[in-house]
């Protein structure tokens, strides 16, 4: 599971991330290429487009709803059945949002990769209190400054289950 979060735990506002990071970015494509991303209807059409890379499946209870570059699928159990069934048999799926569908994953995630990004804004879309699901332990932290690319002080975080 990957995610960026605001200090309030604020991951969206009207469909959008509140704010332009591009080293989040470039950290969330390191970490999550080649691997099968799933995403709710909602993040992919944020997003636009399949993410180049990797396969992408979109969960929708819209039973008419199609893509052209995206597998579509009715539930959270339907699209790790999906990912699984792979050609590639993938070590690590990546759920990358947005809030329903963290909330539907949080319980059966292992590692967590969070980006919390030190910027009080409000949003309309909070990422769970993970810590309410299970204990973590912090497997890699590197904290940022702001710099001329990117506006605000973040943290790169992985957590494990413990």
């Amino acid at each position: 599971m990957i995610a960026a979060m605001a200090n309030n735990r604020v991951i969206g506002a009207d469909n959008d991330m509140p704010w332009h990071l591009p080293a989040d970015l470039k950290h969330f494509k390191q970490v999550t290429m080649g691997k099968p991303v799933i995403m709710g209807r909602k993040t992919y059409e944020s997003i636009g487009r399949a993410l180049p890379g990797r396969p992408n499946i979109v969960i929708t209870t819209n039973s008419a709803y199609s893509l052209p570059d995206a597998s579509v699928v009715s539930s959270p159990e339907a699209a790790i059945e999906y990912a699984s069934a792979l050609e590639s048999h993938p070590d690590e799926v990546m759920i990358i949002g947005g809030g329903t569908i963290y909330q539907a994953f949080l319980d059966k995630a292992d590692t967590l990769h969070l980006t919390f990004i030190n910027l009080a804004v409000e949003g309309d879309t909070q990422f769970p209190d993970y810590d309410a699901h299970g204990h973590w332990k912090e497997k890699s932290r590197e904290e940022h400054t702001a710099d001329e690319k990117n506006p605000h002080n973040y943290t790169f975080v992985s957590l494990t289950r413990v």
